[in-house]
C-alpha cells in the first residue's frame, strides 16, 4: 500500500485489487504484519506501516496522516489547519478534524485527536467542501482547509486554536487572503457573531490584507443587530459600534505585543 496509515477497509480493498479477497484473508495479513512489526496499531481500525529498518515498539506516525484518517471525510481544520500550512504562532499537541460522523476523540502517543462537527448550515445548504485543499504527505491524499476557510473556522470557533494572542498572532503570520472567498464562506456560515469578528479583524488589518469596502458590505449586513461579547467567556471590553462587538481589551489593543 502506498498509504503510511491506513484503515482496515482500505487494506481490504488493496487486497481486492490484487486478487485476494475475504475479511478473514485482511484480518489474518494484518495480524501477521503486527506480529512481524511491519505495522502498528493507532486504533481499532487504523494502522500506520513501519518503515524497513525502523522498530516498531519505538516508531511514531505523523500525525497529521493519523487525524487525516480519523473520519473517511475527515478535514484538518482549526490550529490544526494553521500548523499544517505553516502558520500557526504555537505547536500543539493535539489535532482537530472535521467530520459528518460520529467519530470518537482519540489520545495516542502523548497527541490528542478531536473531531469537530461540521458547520450545519454547509450540511444544510450541501456545499461541505467549500474552501477544503487536498494535499500530498508522504505520499499520502490529506484533506485540509484552505487558509480562507480556516480564517473564519478559527474566529467562528475560537475554543479549537488557542488564546486570543495564539490566534491573532497565527493569523497575522498570513500574509494573503482570497477576501472574496472569505467573505462567500462568512455568507455560507450565516452566523452574525463570526461575520461581526471576521468583519472586525479585516478591520484591523484592512492595509495590510488590502481589504475593500465591497469586502465588508456584505458581511456588515449579518452583523448582530444588539450589542455581543466578542468573547462570552470574558464579557468585557469596550463597544465597536461599527460591528455592534464588545472587544476586550487585549484583542482591541493587542496587548500582548506590551510584553516583550
Amino acid at each position: 500500500m502506498k498509504n503510511p496509515v491506513f484503515t482496515v477497509e482500505e487494506f481490504k480493498s488493496f487486497l481486492a485489487k490484487r486478487g485476494t479477497t475475504g475479511a478473514r484473508s485482511a484480518e489474518s495479513l494484518l495480524a501477521y504484519y503486527l506480529k512481524a512489526g511491519h505495522v502498528i496499531r493507532v486504533k481499532r481500525g487504523l494502522y500506520a506501516v513501519v518503515p524497513a529498518g525502523s522498530d516498531a515498539k519505538r516508531y511514531v506516525p505523523d500525525p497529521f496522516l493519523v487525524a487525516a484518517k480519523m473520519a473517511p471525510d475527515a478535514v484538518l481544520c482549526h490550529h490544526t489547519a494553521l500548523e499544517w500550512h505553516g502558520k500557526a504562532y504555537s505547536v500543539f499537541n493535539h489535532f482537530t478534524y472535521q467530520t459528518t460522523t460520529s467519530a470518537n476523540g482519540l489520545s495516542y502517543n502523548g497527541w490528542t485527536f478531536r473531531p469537530v462537527k461540521l458547520p450545519v448550515p454547509l450540511q444544510k445548504k450541501g456545499n461541505p467542501d467549500f474552501g477544503v485543499l487536498t494535499a500530498e504527505r508522504h505520499g499520502m491524499d490529506v484533506r485540509v482547509a484552505s487558509l480562507e476557510r480556516t480564517l473564519v473556522d478559527v474566529l467562528d470557533r475560537p475554543v479549537y486554536s488557542g488564546s486570543w494572542e495564539e490566534i491573532w498572532r497565527s493569523l497575522e503570520s498570513i500574509e494573503f487572503f482570497d477576501l472574496d472567498q472569505v467573505v462567500e464562506y462568512v455568507c455560507l456560515l450565516g452566523k452574525s457573531l463570526t461575520a461581526a469578528r471576521v468583519g472586525f479583524f479585516l478591520e484591523q488589518h484592512r492595509d495590510a490584507l488590502m481589504a475593500e469596502e465591497k469586502h465588508f458590505k456584505k458581511i456588515e449586513e449579518l452583523r448582530p443587530k444588539q450589542p455581543s461579547y466578542f468573547d462570552w467567556r470574558t464579557k468585557s471590553g469596550k463597544l465597536n459600534k461599527e460591528w455592534n462587538l464588545i472587544v476586550p481589551e487585549e484583542v482591541l489593543n493587542k496587548t500582548w505585543e506590551e510584553i516583550l
